[in-house]
C-alpha cells in the first residue's frame, strides 16, 4: 500500500529498545528493533550493503538494495519465515543491484522500486526486473511497516534515502565519517548533496540510525559533530585553501577527509568559485 507524506516522521527506537545480537547464516548482523527486524550484508569487494528488512508482528519484509551478497540474507528470511515482497533500491549503481537476480529467483513475485530517474541507468541486464518506481516523499507500507522516501539527490539524480521506524537508510549520499561523491555515473552537484545531508538527512532526530549503502552505521547526532564535512558546513571548522591539482586541473583543496573504504574523499574548489567533491586519489596536494 501507497500514500503520500500526510504526518511527521516516526519516532526513533533504536536507543532504549533496540537489542544487538550476532548474525545467523553468515548474516553480517541482526538487529531487533521493538517490532522491526534488520539484517545486514556487505560486499567484500565493494563493501556495499544490502539490508532485509521485515515486521516482527507480520513477517512481511522487503530488500533495501541488493549488491550482495544476498545468500546469507536469503537463508536469514528463510529461518525467519520472512514473505519477502519488495526490493527498494536507493540508486541505479551496479554495486547496488547486482545480485537481484538471486533475490527474484527465490522470491518471484517481489516488486523491485527505483525512483523515476533511476530506472533507465538500471544496466540492460538487469533493468528487465525493475516493476515500478517509488517518488519522492512517498510512503510505503510494507508488511506493518512505513516507509518513507527522502529525495537526497547528488551522488545520483534519483537518489532515494529511506525512513523506517527511526532508521534511514542512506544509500551512497552519507556514510559514516564521509560523503558522497558527485562524480560517479548519473550525479548532480555539490549543492544537491550538501542540501541531502545537511538539510534532509541531518534534520532527522539526532537518535535517528544511519544505514549507509557502504560500511558501518552511525546516527544523525554522531554524524552532526565528528563527520569533519559537515563540521565545516556547520562552521564549526574551518575551509582549508591549499592549492592542488584535482582530476588534472588545478584547484583548492577546502577539505581532505575520510572515506568509507580507509581512502579519502577531497572537497574542492574550481577557479570558477564552484565547489566538488572527488576522490581524494584524483588529488595532488601543492
Amino acid at each position: 500500500m501507497r500514500r503520500r507524506k500526510g504526518a511527521e516522521p516516526p519516532e526513533d527506537e533504536f536507543g532504549s529498545h533496540g537489542r544487538k545480537r550476532s548474525g545467523s547464516d553468515g548474516a553480517d548482523r541482526v538487529v531487533t528493533i521493538d517490532r522491526v527486524i534488520l539484517e545486514r550484508s556487505m560486499n567484500d569487494d565493494f563493501l556495499s550493503n544490502t539490508y532485509l528488512v521485515a515486521s516482527d508482528e507480520h513477517r512481511a519484509g522487503f530488500f533495501v538494495d541488493a549488491g550482495g551478497p544476498v545468500a546469507p540474507l536469503l537463508a536469514a528470511a528463510r529461518v525467519r519465515d520472512i514473505d519477502v515482497t519488495h526490493v527498494l533500491l536507493t540508486h541505479h549503481h551496479w554495486d547496488h543491484v547486482s545480485q537481484l537476480p538471486e533475490i527474484l529467483e527465490a522470491y518471484p513475485d517481489t516488486e523491485v522500486l527505483v525512483h523515476p530517474l533511476e530506472r533507465p541507468l538500471i544496466a540492460d541486464e538487469f533493468a528487465g526486473h525493475i516493476t515500478g518506481t517509488m517518488d519522492p516523499d512517498e510512503e510505503l507500507v510494507i508488511g506493518g511497516l512505513t516507509v518513507r522516501t527522502l529525495h537526497t539527490p547528488g551522488h545520483t539524480r534519483g537518489m532515494l534515502s529511506l525512513l523506517v521506524d527511526g532508521n534511514v537508510f542512506t544509500g551512497d549520499t552519507l556514510f559514516k565519517n564521509s560523503v558522497g561523491g558527485v562524480r560517479a555515473p548519473g550525479h548532480t552537484t555539490f549543492a544537491d548533496i550538501k542540501h541531502a545531508i545537511m538539510d534532509v538527512l541531518l534534520a532527522l532526530p539526532g537518535d535517528t540510525v544511519l544505514r549507509p549503502g557502504h560500511t558501518d552505521p552511525s546516527t544523525v547526532a554522531e554524524e552532526l559533530e565528528t563527520n569533519t564535512f559537515v563540521r565545516i558546513w556547520r562552521g564549526l571548522d574551518p575551509e582549508g585553501a591549499e592549492p592542488c591539482t584535482a582530476l588534472g586541473e588545478p584547484a583548492t583543496l577546502v577539505h581532505l577527509g575520510d572515506d568509507y573504504d580507509g581512502g579519502h574523499k577531497a572537497w574542492v574548489r574550481w577557479p570558477d568559485g564552484s565547489d566538488d567533491i572527488v576522490p581524494g586519489s584524483r588529488v595532488v596536494r601543492g
